[in-house]
């Protein structure tokens, strides 16, 4: 009996073995992907730039938010977008701290020097605010001797202004709602921004007497900010982008927010 039990016990480690041996050659299973598997995608952005960015409640929304969750989901990645000031979002790109920079951002020399652009998105006009009864009313008037041009600083209006008309003549402000304050306060006698947040801020202020000059300053593109050692994902934007463009869908979110 003992004899037989010893058998018995030797044919099962036998058996086993074999088992063992047999899941060793098959492959080992594909893990499903979960969300902490998928990479981030890092855009950075100024939140008060509407209908590009801005808040709905406590969510950040606008153009730039969808173009770049679109971007996002063609890279199979997740779009995490970062809320700072405006003349920040070039240099922390440049720094790594970010993947790209959207904000309604104009394409220039000063810029191409810290970072890479992907190809235009979107194009802007930049316009200027003016208030009833105030020192400009077209922009003839920008020339004047103690006009002072409230602009974003770090902007590309704010660059036109200072250029333009000089140092001394242009008063920088961290947003674009703080330069129309000062315009409605006195502080300033004009805003010169682009014309989709013009406009909103125009309407947001109904009896405050502002309105925007019927002639454009100048007319620009926008495009994506990404750091100038970052090649693969531009060329990834890019071809992004295209398919966008093909299909319809970056036109169907710009009609979105502007009619």
């Amino acid at each position: 009996m003992k004899k037989l039990f010893t058998v018995l016990l030797a044919a099962m480690m036998l058996l086993a073995m074999v088992a063992c041996g047999n899941n060793n050659n098959e492959p080992a299973p594909t893990p499903e992907p979960t969300p902490d598997d998928t990479k981030t995608l890092y855009m950075a952005t100024e939140g008060t730039f509407p209908p590009y960015e801005y808040y709905d409640g406590d969510q950040l929304v606008g153009i730039d938010v969808e173009v770049a969750s679109a971007i996002a989901e063609k890279l199979g990645m997740k779009l995490e977008v970062v809320d700072i000031a405006f003349d920040s979002i070039v240099s922390g790109v440049q720094a790594g701290k970010y993947d790209m920079g959207m904000a309604g951002m104009t394409v220039n020399e000063e810029r191409l020097q810290q970072v890479n652009f992907s190809d235009s998105y979107s194009t802007g006009i930049q316009v200027v605010i003016v208030k009833e009864g105030g020192k400009v009313q077209s922009l003839d008037d920008l020339a004047g001797e103690d006009v002072i041009i409230g602009t974003q600083s770090g902007t590309t209006g704010f660059m036109y202004a200072s250029d333009d008309y000089g140092d001394d003549h242009v008063k920088g402000f961290a947003k674009t709602t703080d330069a129309v304050e000062a315009l409605k306060n006195g502080q300033v006698d004009c805003v010169m921004l682009d014309n989709e947040p013009a406009k909103a801020l125009v309407a947001a202020n109904p009896d405050a007497g502002l309105s925007i000059l019927d002639t454009p300053y100048t007319v620009e593109d926008y495009a994506i900010a990404i750091n100038k050692d970052n090649n693969d994902l531009l060329t990834q934007v890019n071809a992004a982008l295209a398919e966008l463009k093909a299909d319809g869908t970056l036109q169907g979110i710009i009609d979105k927010y502007i009619k």
